[in-house]
């Protein structure tokens, strides 16, 4: 039995370009929200954004030098619950801040990624 998940190439590429980007968003957004002047409403997006940042960090990593299924899978799903989290209030602040617009709707399209990713383990 082989450690070594079977993911596409092309999977793989969207998986890791997706938290790239997503990656750069959600480290942007939350350095933008500490300059805004309702910064205390915002701490709990900040919060959310750096925890997503670093579990994108850390599944891009794992997923680039092909860890075994289980550890890959358990890792995707953290990116998943963190994407979405990010987000959930992100969201909530697009309607008065850009960069939480932006920020939200590149956690929703990395999310799926790595749902997408998921789908490749487990089929």
């Amino acid at each position: 039995m082989s450690i070594r998940p079977q993911l596409s190439s092309e999977r793989l590429g969207a998986a890791i370009d997706a938290m790239l980007e997503c990656e750069e968003a959600v480290t942007a957004c939350a350095a933008a929200m500490v300059t805004e002047d309702d910064v205390r409403t915002l701490q709990d997006a900040i919060i959310r954004d750096l925890n997503c940042a670093d579990v994108l960090a850390t599944t891009r990593r794992v997923l680039s030098r092909g860890s075994d299924a289980a550890l890959l899978s358990s890792q995707l799903e953290a990116c998943v619950l963190a994407c979405e989290h990010s987000a959930e209030l992100c969201a909530q602040h697009a309607g008065h801040h850009e960069h939480c617009r932006m920020c939200s709707e590149t956690t929703v399209r990395c999310a799926e990624a790595c749902r997408q990713a998921l789908r490749g383990l487990h089929g």
